[in-house]
């Protein structure tokens, strides 16, 4: 990964497992993702569903990031935090063993401004893809009503609002079907 690019990041649990079995694992989920993301990578949008999870990032600028540290070596440590500090407290609360998830998780380059729109609306809309709800407005553990809301976030709200114009326009590009986007390139999982 670059240093201020962005990226989609996704990853799957292992076999039939899940990520997330409660309210408690996606809020827990959330709190590790500040402490160990948020200081190399800003968040644009993100849905967690039961077995896998997607998010939009942009790593922070090389100044903001290289702390003495290689910055590939800085941004896999911290994803690798991630995921073992995770892992190791859902193993823990449910007297499981072994690994949680996927290794590596995929990261995937933002190429450019229609991907970048398209995939905003591709990871709120991916519960109704994966048969978890059949409205996206529907699905709590997504950044949608978050963007939309007052409420305190990590998310770069204001960004993605006005990366779409207002409000408004982003509430119309959510109620779309997936056809009347323009196609692009996204690997579903």
């Amino acid at each position: 990964m670059q240093a201020d690019t962005f990226y989609h990041i996704y990853n799957h649990a292992n076999g039939n497992e899940n990520l997330f079995r409660n309210d408690e694992n996606y809020s827990f989920f959330l709190q590790k993702w500040a402490k160990y993301i948020e200081p190399i990578a800003d968040t644009y949008a993100y849905c967690l569903m039961p077995n896998h999870f997607h998010v939009l990032v942009k790593i922070k600028t090389e100044e903001e990031l290289l702390w003495g540290k290689n910055l590939s070596g800085l941004l896999s440590k911290q994803f690798s935090n991630l995921f073992n500090s995770y892992a190791k407290a859902y193993n823990k609360m449910y007297e499981r063993k072994g690994s949680l998830f996927n290794r590596p998780f995929k990261s995937k380059l933002v190429s450019d401004d229609n991907y970048l729109t398209t995939l905003i609306y591709y990871i709120h809309h991916n519960p109704i893809h994966h048969g978890f709800t059949k409205y996206f407005h529907d699905w709590l553990h997504c950044s949608y009503l978050i963007i939309l809301s007052d409420k305190d976030t990590f998310l770069l709200r204001k960004k993605v609002i006005e990366w779409f114009g207002n409000k408004e326009e982003l509430i119309r590009f959510h109620k779309h079907s997936i056809q009347d986007i323009e196609k692009i390139e996204i690997e579903f999982t």
